[in-house]
């Protein structure tokens, strides 16, 4: 079998043990190393020295992304690999022969590269991360203040349409200072607007349902809670403000560009952009950005017959963040989406259906980026004529 390179190295990588097996021709040497920052310039500086051509690692958890950015920073060519395309034959497990069968891989060219985009983009995709986090968390803080106000028999839900919002937390926040409501401090409350005048419940009922039984505990745990909402709030807050402050000129445009497809929003657009990018020629057809989503139909057939069709894990980030936008989208009745989730759903389920949305978002940013394109080309030939025009005239 052909060799690819000539000099290369395997790494098999761990949280506190780094195993390089470097391959020279038909020689190799195998050494290990620590995690630490100063294990992987020690590490950096020996491919260095013996002109490694590539190295490959595994897409292990989190303990790759050290060791990258150090072969990056040291501008040494390295790729990571998803874990699943280069298991070895069972039998003889050691953290030396998976390096060596990477580095053998490796060497012949039979290795697929994962796409690590460049390091601004990671970071921008780890801010993003990092929000949708916060946001997942901020949901839970409701329902958590919801069980506790029907474990002290306080019927706030059944008064106040949005727990979450102003004229609940306007009556809560009342309610914490241990003051009990009848007619009179209804009235009260109601001239300071404490009570909001768009309540749809009656008096007598909004009364009763506010009058419970809270015992200070239960006041002390509400105050936290409300404390922690508020907290994650402003995160949320300032994670939106860095996100849009890091965002470069081009990643913006772009990002306002996928806004114009229906159920996309700028949160979802940002996420969109943190993951794929702004260069869409790394994908070479909208089939494969689908593919690299987790969204198209797997590809499953032996002997003329048709098996299991699930999907592909994917790009989690991306998978989530385009079916919470096919949500969205089909509630447009005058969308394309809303009329494929239609026809879809009557024989395939709901579910089917928004995955199928799901995978027509990015063909359609594929398509969007190409038309884009067209147009930059088509404004420039219009340029050339109007220039040629200009200098015919003159002669």
């Amino acid at each position: 079998m052909d060799r690819i390179y000539d000099k290369c190295c395997g790494i098999d990588v761990h949280k506190k043990l780094i195993v390089a097996c470097l391959r020279q021709g038909s020689r190799q040497e195998v050494r290990g190393f620590g995690a630490t920052t100063r294990e992987l310039l020690t590490l950096a500086d020996w491919l260095s020295e013996n002109g490694c051509e590539m190295a490959a690692m595994e897409s292990t958890a989190s303990y790759w992304k050290p060791l990258y950015n150090i072969l990056e920073s040291s501008d040494l060519n390295a790729i990571v690999v998803n874990a699943r395309h280069i298991k070895a034959v069972p039998g003889r497990k050691t953290d030396v022969k998976d390096a060596e069968w990477i580095a053998d891989l490796l060497q012949h060219g039979l290795l697929q590269p994962s796409y690590i985009p460049a390091r601004d983009q990671r970071e921008l995709r780890e801010l993003v991360r990092y929000r949708k986090s916060l946001v997942g968390e901020r949901p839970r803080e409701p329902s958590r203040l919801q069980k506790m106000l029907e474990g002290a028999n306080i019927k706030l839900s059944g008064t106040v349409p949005d727990i979450n919002g102003k004229s609940a937390r306007s009556i809560l926040e009342y309610l914490l200072t241990g003051e009990s409501i009848d007619n009179a401090k209804y009235d009260e409350l109601y001239e300071k607007k404490i009570i909001a005048h768009n309540l749809k419940a009656a008096k007598e009922q909004i009364v009763d349902d506010l009058n419970g039984v809270m015992s200070p505990l239960q006041r002390r745990m509400m105050k936290e809670l409300l404390s922690h909402l508020d907290e994650l709030n402003i995160h949320i807050k300032n994670l939106d403000d860095e996100i849009d402050n890091f965002m470069k000129p081009d990643e913006k445009k772009a990002s306002a560009a996928i806004q114009e497809i229906p159920g996309i929003g700028n949160t979802s657009a940002q996420a969109v952009i943190s993951v794929i990018g702004t260069d869409m020629e790394r994908f070479r057809t909208d089939a494969h950005i689908s593919s690299w989503a987790g969204l198209c139909p797997g590809n499953n057939e032996s002997a003329k017959k048709r098996r299991s069709g699930k999907t592909r894990k994917g790009n989690a980030l991306l998978r989530t963040t385009l079916i919470t936008c096919a949500h969205s989208a089909v509630k447009n009745k005058k969308s394309y989406f809303h009329a494929q989730f239609m026809r879809i759903s009557a024989h395939r389920g709901s579910k089917r259906a928004y995955v199928a949305v799901a995978h027509s978002m990015p063909i359609a940013i594929t398509i969007s980026s190409k038309m884009e394109w067209l147009s930059k080309i088509l404004e420039l030939n219009t340029i050339i004529s109007l220039i040629r025009n200009v200098k015919s005239r003159r002669t």
